[in-house]
């Protein structure tokens, strides 16, 4: 049996997986990076160097429980955020420099793609869809909030930009609100978890969106204002998700009207809350779109989708491109 390897090295999660030749996921391993108390982030020299220490470390866990030598066919690795010209991270060189010496030092194919089709692909393979050639994905994140159309004809796949977040990205709309309610950062689930069963009296935040464009940095300076003024934290929190929900789902609704396309696939750390995927799911459950979700676990930061990415393209013998 062959095995497929996938490498991420994003801005807070050092991840690895193997998928084996039946697409079925035999190893994930991943370690969020360290922040510290009452930052909002860190520079991309630390996230190298936690990187250059966790992925051996990864890597090493990994191959101990599986007990068992494994024949890699190929590497798939995270290589730059987006697919488009000049994308560029330093984070990702950590996850590319070692997949290119396994690679190389194995005689194997490495696979290179964006962050941002790695959270696709992870999503088409845990959601099992959409399995149309053409369909909408949204993709909310500290890094990102876009919503963009995947064109999968001819053996090719070509990401497009439709719209997204002018300003803040839903996941830095979460973790400033989460530092100034004294949460550890990154804030998601811990936000998620302050805010459960206090949504019947959330804190009203209101929703900035026209058409394919979404603001957050109003809502936020909004949030943060009130969280000064001593708001209640559980009813701040609430509102922050329900903001969020409905800010994606008014994004949505434009961009199935502009394409006529309604299969839809929600990635990313925002999106493995399941306040808001109940609540977007809600919100257009009276027209025609099909929303897919990848279990919550394989929504966040993850290598499972550069392995499938490797996967796919390894076992059909045709290099999948990806252009902007």
């Amino acid at each position: 049996m062959k095995y497929f390897m996938g490498l991420d090295t994003s801005c807070y999660t050092t991840s690895v997986a193997i998928l084996d030749d039946t697409g079925s996921l035999i190893a994930d391993k991943r370690k969020i990076l360290e922040v510290k108390n009452g930052a909002r982030g860190m520079a991309q020299s630390e996230m190298v160097f936690q990187h250059t220490r966790n992925l051996p470390n990864l890597i090493e866990q990994l191959y101990l429980e599986l007990n068992s030598p494994i024949e890699l066919a190929a590497i798939g690795v995270s290589a730059f955020p987006r697919s488009q010209p000049n994308s560029y991270m330093p984070a990702f060189l950590v996850g590319e420099g070692y997949g290119r010496a396994l690679a190389a030092a194995r005689g194997i194919h490495l696979y290179r793609l964006s962050h941002q089709e790695s959270h696709i692909q992870a999503g088409v393979w845990s959601a099992g869809g959409p399995t149309q050639s053409r369909f909408l994905a949204v993709h909310a994140s500290g890094g990102t909030t876009e919503i963009v159309l995947v064109d999968r004809e001819n053996d090719n796949s070509k990401i497009t930009l439709l719209g997204g977040s002018e300003d803040l990205n839903a996941g830095q709309f979460v973790d400033r609100v989460g530092v100034a309610l004294h949460l550890p950062f990154p804030a998601g689930r811990h936000l998620e978890a302050l805010a459960l069963n206090h949504h019947h009296d959330a804190f009203i935040v209101p929703v900035s969106v026209k058409g394919l464009k979404a603001s957050f940095s109003g809502p936020a300076s909004h949030v943060l204002r009130m969280v000064a003024k001593g708001a209640d934290r559980e009813a701040i929190a609430a509102g922050v998700e329900i903001c969020i929900a409905h800010s994606l789902a008014r994004l949505i609704r434009a961009a199935t009207e502009q394409t006529g396309i309604y299969d839809v696939l929600l990635v990313g750390g925002v999106l493995s809350n399941a306040f808001i995927r109940q609540t977007i799911s809600q919100e257009v459950s009276a027209d025609k779109i099909k929303l897919y979700y990848p279990d919550r676990q394989y929504s966040p930061d993850n290598a499972v989708g550069a392995a499938y990415f490797a996967f796919l393209t390894g076992t059909s013998g045709k290099p999948l491109a990806y252009d902007t």
